[in-house]
């Protein structure tokens, strides 16, 4: 006998029916449960926290359980009011003890591991703002290649055929330690006259290069040229952002100060900041930056040595407070995680030497576990500065951003496109490069500390 395929596949329960209202149903029971409090603050209870010494931070799970608490360095934290089990269907609060790490794991009735943290204690840093208009005078730690001419009017020049190329920094000239143009012409008449050539040591990136270089004469003047444009210093106008009056060192522009003719980076070779006073704005527009006009005075009277050049400005040695500032005390300042978006202000100076509060809006924040130069876009909101000024304008690097009584950041880049707008770094940042703020490698000494340095556009 033969039985038709299907025959037997009669479903007179209607399972198919109830497998279908059974997927829905807990298809319901889910997305309930992602709703649910206790849900949600599972998924965001964090694996890394930092702290503040002297702070503390609530927790909350909300769940109907009850947990154990253990610390792997109880020295370093506390969980307040509780030696071994936590109610989680209440809040619990992480205290500091001391700076540092630990690792803190909750265990679920006390044996199954469900969440681990690890915590780190910060020190207390507080730092009085800035907003000074200040001059920058960077002294290079050698003599920077910014260009190459012809010598005899035939390519190449000495200085091409030595493999010499724009951006490299000439650090010494037979076995002499070169630091301002000034010496180089010397050097190159007594060898061009003994017919030798010059042993050359150049900095090229993070790498050195031995060369040598043979003058040639210029068939005009009977002088001996090596075909390089040189220069060994850059000064400009920029922003103070911040003074730590215990450590007695200051952070300024936010960002760091290049060549103008080649983009690198200059390296330091000493420096100072000095007084400046800003006579006129040219107000910015799309399409066209303004800029500040200052000009440089008092300069004997040095305000800080320059110490480091890096992505987030110029740093060194400051020995007494400077004036005209708004703050005469120090003001907490804030982690990367701590700033919002919303309302804040910057301190600037728009006219002469005197420091201003503009309101701004932080429009978005870029998260950032790691150094970055770009960490928030700010927006300027405040009519008057709107009217002086356009918005940001090159000399405003640097203005430190106050948010809720912290400093949160500084001004680093305008949009060019768009100058009522521009990007601002995290303060952290700055307070590393500065040696001000110490992070998880508080153990260990501190590394040594210790153009125009323009406003960046975008």
């Amino acid at each position: 006998m033969e039985v038709q395929a299907g025959a037997q596949e009669s479903d007179p329960v209607g399972l198919t029916q109830k497998k279908r209202w059974t997927g829905l149903l807990l298809a319901v029971l889910l997305v309930l449960a992602s709703l649910s409090t206790p849900f949600r603050e599972y998924l965001a209870f964090p694996s890394q926290m930092r702290l503040i010494h002297g702070h503390g931070k609530e927790m909350h799970l909300t769940m109907p359980a009850t947990a154990t608490v253990t610390l792997s360095n109880p020295g370093v934290l506390e969980v307040k009011g509780t030696k071994h089990w936590l109610d989680l269907r209440k809040p619990f609060t992480v205290l500091t003890k001391q700076l540092g790490q630990s690792h803190l794991t909750l265990r679920l009735f006390g044996k199954l591991p469900f969440k681990q943290m690890m915590v780190e204690v910060l020190p207390d840093v507080r730092v009085i703002p800035g907003g000074q208009s200040i001059g920058v005078k960077l002294k290079a730690k050698g003599v920077l290649v910014v260009g190459h001419h012809m010598v005899k009017h035939a390519k190449p020049s000495p200085g091409e055929k030595a493999d010499i190329r724009m951006g490299d920094m000439i650090l010494e000239m037979n076995d002499k330690r070169i630091t301002s143009v000034g010496e180089i012409g010397p050097i190159v008449d007594q060898a061009g006259q003994a017919g030798k050539g010059i042993e050359v040591l150049l900095q090229r990136g993070d790498e050195q290069k031995r060369t040598t270089l043979f003058p040639e004469r210029n068939t005009r003047g009977g002088n001996y040229h090596i075909g390089l444009y040189v220069r060994d210093s850059a000064a400009g106008v920029g922003t103070l952002t911040f003074y730590d009056p215990l450590k007695k060192r200051y952070g300024a522009l936010g960002h760091v100060i290049t060549d103008v003719d080649t983009g690198k980076q200059i390296q330091v070779g000493g420096g100072k900041i000095v007084h400046s006073n800003v006579t006129s704005i040219q107000k910015g527009a799309n399409g066209d930056p303004g800029e500040k006009r200052a000009i440089f005075f008092k300069e004997d009277q040095v305000l800080g040595s320059i110490v480091r050049n890096t992505p987030f400005g110029v740093f060194g040695q400051m020995e007494k407070k400077p004036k005209q500032g708004l703050y005469q005390e120090p003001v907490p300042v804030a982690l990367a995680e701590e700033v919002q978006e919303g309302p804040a202000q910057i301190l600037t100076v728009v006219q002469g030497q005197k420091v201003e509060r503009y309101d701004i809006e932080i429009v978005h924040l870029i998260h950032q576990k790691f150094p970055a130069t770009k960490g928030m876009i700010i927006k300027v909101t405040d009519p008057q500065l709107l009217n002086q000024t356009g918005g940001i304008v090159q000399g405003m690097s640097g203005s430190p951003i106050i948010q809720n009584g912290k400093l949160v950041g500084a001004v680093t880049h305008v949009f060019v496109n768009d100058p009522t707008s521009g990007y601002g770094t995290y303060i952290e940042w700055m307070l590393k490069d500065a040696g001000v703020m110490e992070t998880a490698d508080f153990l260990k000494k501190s590394a040594v500390f210790l153009e125009k340095s323009a406003l960046k556009q975008e």
